[in-house]
């Protein structure tokens, strides 16, 4: 099985640098290797980390718990019919029972524990299977804090406690620990894939914000965007968010951020001086990319960015530095932002921080660094109450204010990057833009 993964490896990152996208089927054997890891050497840590020996993850079908969604074989793209997972950790003898109290094996990792004919009733197979196991205490999908750990619904949470046996009432617990720690958990090997997601994402860009999309003049911020999104398509990938592009430029008012994300011009025509910005990212082997650049649309007489726009770059650089810096093992999110903002202002930046967990899903479980309408915290949510943790990722995302005399205005350099916080501290996970890309390229001069 090693050996395969391997090879995939090394065949999956050859294929990605040509731009080549891996078939469906192979797609699913990576996915399944990766849950194989990932049930077996991973689930034990965090089951005993959570101090939860039995995890019981209940679903129906289009109504799926999101922790179930990450659990399903490549060949499964639902629940089927109601779905009862049940992982049971014994410690003392280093075990872990995957269990499927279903008429199917969920894939190879999880075996059928429920034979209809011999017990009709899938809720007393159940307890029959917790009554046999004894366990000191069941996790269930409940969290007033995390949403990506409430998927279990009112109707199966009901079912379950009135079949459950009076004895293990009191050892039912809420797994969100437990259910965000698997959410947010990457493996060394899913490591190895997502550098070439966000590659696969800088490049998308950079054909983007080119003279290969853009002409000056005629191609519209809506053009680029559909343009970002057919290009997603033709590749054979998803995006989890519609992508958004804009302009900044001399003649224009800096709208607020609420305005910049709800109400700004949907077509506006790119001119040459124009600062543009993009919003932009991929889903593929169940994995996330969150991305956001900025492109310079050179005047015919320049053949770089002005300074003063290759300055505010550098602020938005330095912003992300303190960040970045901040980001420490067990500090919540709200720690990291007060200390991170605290920095910035004191260094004559006028940073604002909204930085959140990236991996299977976009907006995607952990702690929480500020909200763009939050700079003061993140309160009774996962930025207050959850520490950063190791060997996960987040998008580096934020934004610093600068004045621009030339332009008689401020204008926002907005950033956002996907970063890797491991044992070892932080690290981008595909680099960072440090240079403006340019429209159209200069020879010799290709921006980052």
């Amino acid at each position: 099985m090693k050996n395969l993964f391997l090879f995939l490896c090394i065949f999956f990152i050859a294929k990605i640098n040509a731009q080549q996208i891996l078939s469906e089927k192979e797609r699913a054997i990576v996915i399944d290797e990766i849950l194989d890891d990932r049930f077996n050497n991973l689930l034990p840590q965090l089951m005993d980390a959570a101090n939860i020996d039995m995890w019981v993850v209940i679903s129906r079908e289009y109504n799926e718990d999101p922790v179930l969604k990450t659990m399903l074989p490549a060949t499964w793209l639902n629940a089927r019919r109601r779905t009862i997972l049940l992982f049971y950790r014994d410690k003392a003898k280093n075990t872990i029972e995957k269990l499927a109290v279903a008429r199917y094996n969920v894939g190879k990792n999880i075996v059928s524990a429920w034979d209809k004919e011999k017990e009709p009733d899938q809720w007393k197979r159940l307890m029959q299977l917790i009554s046999e196991r004894n366990p000191k205490k069941i996790g269930l999908n409940f969290s007033k804090d995390h949403n990506i750990a409430d998927g279990l619904d009112k109707t199966d949470y009901d079912e379950f406690m009135a079949n459950l046996p009076k004895k293990f009432t009191s050892k039912v617990t809420s797994a969100e620990q437990l259910a965000v720690r698997w959410i947010e958990t990457r493996s060394e090997r899913e490591m190895v894939i997502y550098d070439q997601l966000v590659d696969i994402t800088h490049d998308i860009i950079a054909e983007a914000f080119s003279e290969k999309v853009i002409t000056p003049g005629i191609t519209t911020t809506s053009d680029v965007e559909w343009w970002m999104r057919q290009k997603v398509t033709d590749l054979g990938l998803e995006t989890w968010f519609h992508p958004t592009v804009d302009v900044q430029r001399s003649k224009e008012q800096l709208v607020s951020h609420l305005y910049s994300f709800s109400g700004r011009p949907e077509d506006m025509v790119i001119l040459p001086g124009d600062l543009v910005h993009c919003d932009f990212g991929i889903t593929y082997l169940r994995l996330n990319t969150d991305c956001q650049e900025l492109a310079y649309v050179l005047k015919p007489e320049e053949l770089t960015a002005p300074d003063f726009l290759i300055n505010g770059l550098n602020d938005g650089n330095r912003v992300q530095d303190f960040l970045t810096t901040n980001m420490v093992n067990g500090r919540t999110g709200n720690e990291i932002l007060a200390m991170s903002l605290k920095q910035a202002k004191d260094a004559g930046l006028k940073p604002s921080i909204y930085t959140h967990p990236l991996g299977m899903y976009g907006h995607s479980a952990g702690t929480t660094i500020g909200m763009w309408d939050a700079q003061g915290g993140v309160m009774k949510d996962d930025g207050e109450n959850y520490p950063l943790n190791p060997n996960t990722v987040y998008a580096i995302e934020l934004n610093t204010t600068v004045n621009i005399p030339e332009w008689n205005r401020d204008i926002r350099i907005m950033l956002e990057e996907a970063g890797y916080y491991g044992e070892e501290g932080f690290r981008y996970v595909n680099g960072r833009q440090t240079e403006l890309l340019l429209i159209p390229r200069v020879k010799g001069h290709q921006g980052n």
